[in-house]
């Protein structure tokens, strides 16, 4: 939204002004033009049109559905910084969980290891990942914007920042009650082990382990950059067989009129067997389709832009939510839904579930496989309706010259 509506927004009151923004005044509620006195919160309201001017489509009683990044708290390390949305902060988020992670150039997530599973997406600059398996197997790689990784559950794993400018990158776990602040860390677990175990098990003398560090200095801290990759693989040990990184943007998309989307699951990505995702884009004024998922809730993340989400709960329930970068949203199981680009710039987001496998229902598709006759009882539309229903699944629609 640009200064002169942010400005028009405070002038002339909340609710008109925001229906007016979002061009959607004759879909809206019909006391829309009612004022807000206060006391509020005007960024938060202006950043809200669907909660404060809700569509006379929206009904009942849903739970909150999204929860911004921008909300959670930031816990920092000499290395770098990293907060999380979780079932605590999204109550409705019981299937996965959600980290945001920064770390500077040789800024390094200590080795650790967790009884969750972890995907990962990389959003900015390059890392370098490493891994065991319980065969003694190795795994080491550099990955970069668009890459993802998985680690199984008790997978011990380091990811360390690389040059020029380290990475940021969200990380997603198979459990919406994970917390990144109570995963297994070397460092913690070598402080609560007695010295004469330690030098037994290492066959070195016990002084040796005089000078670990506290674990309050470890979880993310500062490094150097490491020497190339080439140079760091262990000599003559054994590789994983199936890779724990994937180049999710060297994939062909499904492209359609207004976006693309790249899938990403146990069927490609051979070892990620617990979180199955979806990378969509969507055009300016695009759609992602009517639609609903078969297999699990549906858990995303905004990369980049702004839109709304409309979700349908059944027994007349149904509510709007704005999106923008940064927010992570949320669809329970087989409830139908649909995300608009509402902005002049590309929406791009993730859609995960906790699945080994990516499925969904397309409504148009569902229709159009349905007896012509059948169709035309339950809603009584018109011979042009009929015309228009897909036969193929298009997940993206474009935007339509005119649509009145």
């Amino acid at each position: 939204m640009n200064d002169v509506t942010r400005r028009a927004f405070v002038a002339t009151g909340m609710f008109t002004t925001v229906a007016v923004a979002s061009g959607a005044l004759a879909d809206t509620v019909p006391n829309a033009g009612r004022d807000d006195p206060g006391p509020r919160n005007p960024v938060i309201n202006n950043d809200n049109p669907q909660l404060m001017n809700p569509p006379k489509t929206d009904n009942g009683t849903l739970p909150n559905l999204r929860f911004p990044f921008g909300d959670a708290h930031v816990r920092y390390g000499s290395g770098g910084w990293t907060n999380q949305v979780t079932q605590r902060e999204l109550p409705v988020a019981t299937t996965i969980a959600g980290v945001d992670m920064r770390l500077q150039a040789g800024g390094i997530r200590e080795l650790h290891w967790h009884k969750e599973a972890e995907w990962a997406y990389m959003t900015f600059g390059k890392a370098r990942i490493t891994a065991i398996d319980a065969e003694g197997r190795y795994f080491i790689d550099d990955v970069s914007e668009g890459d993802l990784w998985y680690f199984p559950p008790g997978i011990p794993h380091s990811i360390q920042g690389l040059g020029p400018d380290g990475c940021e990158f969200l990380l997603a776990f198979d459990d919406g009650d994970f917390d990144e602040n109570s995963t297994f860390l070397l460092s913690d677990w070598m402080q609560h082990i007695p010295k004469d175990i330690l030098a037994k098990n290492f066959a070195v003398a016990a002084s040796t382990f005089n000078t670990l560090p506290a674990p309050s200095d470890e979880y993310i801290f500062a490094s150097t950059v490491p020497d190339a990759l080439d140079s760091v693989r262990p000599k003559g040990a054994s590789t994983v067989p199936n890779p724990f990184s994937h180049k999710l943007l060297a994939q062909e998309p499904i492209t359609s009129p207004g976006g693309t989307v790249r899938i990403a699951d146990s069927s490609n990505f051979k070892v990620s067997k617990s979180i199955a995702a979806a990378l969509v884009e969507l055009e300016p004024g695009a759609l992602r389709e009517l639609h609903w998922h078969p297999n699990n809730d549906e858990w995303q993340y905004y990369l980049e832009g702004t839109g709304r989400m409309g979700v349908f709960g059944a027994n007349g329930n149904a509510r709007t939510f704005d999106i923008h970068a940064g927010d992570v949203g949320y669809i329970p199981f087989a409830m139908g839904h649909y995300i608009e680009n509402t902005g002049d710039t590309p929406l791009r987001f993730l859609e995960m579930f906790k699945s080994d496998h990516y499925a969904d229902i397309s409504l148009n598709q569902w229709l159009a496989l349905t007896p012509e006759a059948l169709v035309r009882a339950h809603l009584n539309l018109d011979d042009t309706f009929m015309a228009a229903l897909r036969r193929t699944k298009q997940p993206v629609v474009a935007r339509q010259a005119n649509t009145n």
